[in-house]
């Protein structure tokens, strides 16, 4: 793979600074950034044999999105099989993704666990996007969602989850307050997985279990997060939100998309969390990236997508996921958060980045991955790379 020099563009590094210069890319990896010296360039050349150079005519580069929790896009679902992880990751790069954890709700049925290996094999042969491994939503779930079961905690199940992954688990979401969750949270962790909480009614007290146990993170935080039951009139219950909210130990992420929850609701996450505790997802659904309309799903229901709307149950009008991309969630963001881009940016690269322990994802900088995306107007991504490799180019 020849050598990379994307010249003239507004680097942005997250969380710190945007500066005007050059990028050069070598063997997948960022190797300088800013003023390149021209011996630079022509050591480059001399090793891979040619230099690509690319124009970037004052426009943003940044690293890649990286999206935790996210189904499908566009027509396909990850967990229908090989065939749709492989057709899925494909159309990430026009969106600005350029690494992604493919998440599934696991269906207990015949079958699921093979799929599920079927699935998880498939990763190494997937190059348009980097994979680090499997988000499971569920099914150790004490409130359903759209498609979750709900189940007790079982070790035995796990065992057999953990066998079917085949070590490409990265994430679990489950509930805090499903019953027996402690020994499933500390197994979790002892495999080096990292452990979500969601759909819940807990309370502080069981939240702060699950926290103690190995939890870090709470995705799609205030979707499907109910305060325990009220039983002194007058007194506002206090739940997992708070007890999320209050320990520092936690991030959470949010679908910014206006319908899951309200800007206002993110706003005081960042102001409990900082900018470094809060990620941006999309819990993407199939329709995400297309035009509004009905689009059949494998949950034995179709969805009706709308960007203004989200994804919903076509005929019971529920919640099914989003019709959100990464890039659509970013400028939102922007848009709606009083902060210096470079900490708006770090909730779509570095701070998913730290979530996962991908220490040379999410940055612009010498030694990190070349996952990058030069962006055109209305945040349009023109070109995105993984490890240098072109994987969309608008033109």
């Amino acid at each position: 793979m020849p050598a990379l020099l994307i010249r003239n563009v507004r680097i942005l590094n997250p969380g710190r600074d945007t500066i005007t210069g050059d990028v050069l890319v070598r063997g997948g990896r960022i190797v300088a950034v800013g003023e390149i010296p021209p011996a630079a360039a022509a050591d480059a050349r001399a090793a891979d044999g040619e230099v690509a150079v690319v124009e970037g005519s004052g426009r943003l580069l940044t690293p890649g999105l990286i999206d935790v929790h996210t189904h499908g896009v566009t027509h396909s679902l990850y967990e229908s099989g090989p065939e749709g992880l492989k057709k899925t990751a494909r159309e990430l790069s026009r969106f600005g993704v350029t690494t992604v954890l493919p998440t599934i709700v696991p269906q207990i049925r015949d079958g699921w666990l093979d799929r599920l290996a079927e699935i998880a094999a498939a990763i190494p042969a997937v190059s348009e996007v980097s994979i680090p491994g499997l988000h499971l939503e569920g099914p150790f779930m004490a409130v359903g969602g759209a498609a979750c079961p709900t189940l007790p905690a079982d070790l035995e199940l796990l065992e057999k989850i953990l066998e079917a992954c085949g070590d490409r688990l990265a994430i679990m979401s489950l509930s805090p307050d499903a019953p027996n969750i402690i020994p499933v949270i500390r197994r979790l962790r002892e495999k080096h997985i990292r452990v979500f909480l969601t759909h819940t009614r807990a309370s502080v007290e069981q939240t702060e279990a699950a926290l103690d146990a190995g939890a870090t993170h709470a995705t799609h935080f205030y979707d499907v997060f109910y305060p325990p039951a009220e039983t002194d009139p007058g007194v506002r219950p206090v739940g997992a939100v708070e007890a999320l909210l209050a320990d520092p130990r936690a991030t959470v992420d949010f679908i910014a998309d206006g319908v899951h929850v309200h800007p206002t609701a993110i706003r005081a996450a960042v102001a409990a969390k900082s900018w470094a505790g809060v990620v941006l997802i999309t819990d993407s659904n199939i329709g995400a990236g297309l035009p509004a309309g009905v689009y059949e799903t494998p949950w034995g229901y179709p969805v009706r997508v709308s960007p203004d709307d989200a994804a919903r149950h076509a005929t019971k009008n529920f919640l099914a996921g989003s019709s959100l991309t990464m890039n659509r969630g970013m400028a939102n963001l922007l848009r709606w958060l009083k902060l210096p881009s470079e900490q708006v940016w770090a909730m779509g690269t570095l701070n998913p980045a730290r979530l996962l322990g991908l220490e040379r994802k999410g940055r612009l900088e010498p030694g990190a991955d070349a996952d990058l995306v030069l962006w055109g107007e209305n945040l349009e991504p023109a070109r995105t790379w993984v490890k240098g490799r072109s994987t969309y180019n608008r033109a």
